[in-house]
């Protein structure tokens, strides 16, 4: 699987479009939106103490991922599709400390931010790697590799003319049954119930997954409310959460 076409922030036009010669379906949809890099203080001083720790750029990569030589130890490997600013990503990596979290953001800040969780909680079983998640996935990520792949509260998109912005497709959730080994679990969150739904329907009707509840489930045990998901239930919103299984 060639590295060399994974679009990078660097590889990507202002507004998420890939650069001449990136394969066509990598123009359709990004797993990220594009915002302002700079840092503040604490990011700054966060980065430059822990990069070397924890982060990582594509091209430190070489080619397929490599679960035991990113985290010296052989362990499940999990996925964090956007890590967001990292509160939650710390917290869960720590309630997990029997796998691999490879925490997968484009956003500086909430990279740095993600470092000084880290640190502050001393969790070491996460990688935080800038780049984009879905080639990553396409091109890093073995065949029935993955223990889970986490998608918490992705990008809503809530205009209707931007809803062919989402993530979760049915390519790519093709994309993520794929990589995950039989028994795998793909998790989802998100407190917009339209896309709860869309979310709901493109999964279930994909042959490799199966829901492991009638509908929506609990939220994981492991996943922490967040202060922006507390924020949405106190005004009322409420947490849609999804558990869906590879059966074959």
């Amino acid at each position: 699987m060639p590295s060399s076409r994974i679009p990078t922030p660097g590889t990507l036009r202002p507004g998420g479009e890939p650069a001449d010669g990136m394969p066509e379906h990598y123009r359709r949809i990004v797993s990220f939106t594009s915002r302002g890099g700079r840092l503040n203080q604490v990011q700054k001083r966060a980065f430059d103490a822990y990069a070397d720790r924890w982060y990582l750029e594509a091209t430190d990569l070489g080619g397929a991922i490599d679960s035991p030589s990113l985290f010296g130890r052989d362990a499940p490997l999990v996925i964090e599709v956007g890590s967001g600013m990292g509160e939650s990503t710390a917290a869960m990596a720590q309630a997990r400390p029997e796998v691999n979290v490879l925490a997968v953001e484009v956003y500086r800040p909430g990279i740095a931010q993600t470092l000084h969780h880290l640190a502050r909680r001393g969790v070491e079983n996460v990688r935080v790697l800038r780049a984009d998640a879905v080639p990553v996935l396409d091109e890093l990520v073995s065949a029935d590799s993955l223990e889970e792949l986490w998608l918490f509260f992705p990008d809503p998109w809530p205009k209707n003319k931007h809803h062919k912005r989402r993530i979760v497709t049915d390519s790519f959730v093709t994309l993520v049954a794929s990589r995950l080994r039989p028994g795998g679990v793909f998790r989802l969150g998100t407190d917009i119930e339209q896309y709860a739904e869309v979310m709901l329907e493109v999964c279930s009707r994909n042959r490799l997954l199966l829901n492991r509840n009638d509908s929506f489930g609990p939220r994981p045990e492991f996943r922490p409310t967040t202060r922006f998901e507390g924020r949405g239930l106190d005004e009322g919103r409420a947490i849609f959460d999804l558990e869906f299984e590879r059966i074959r």
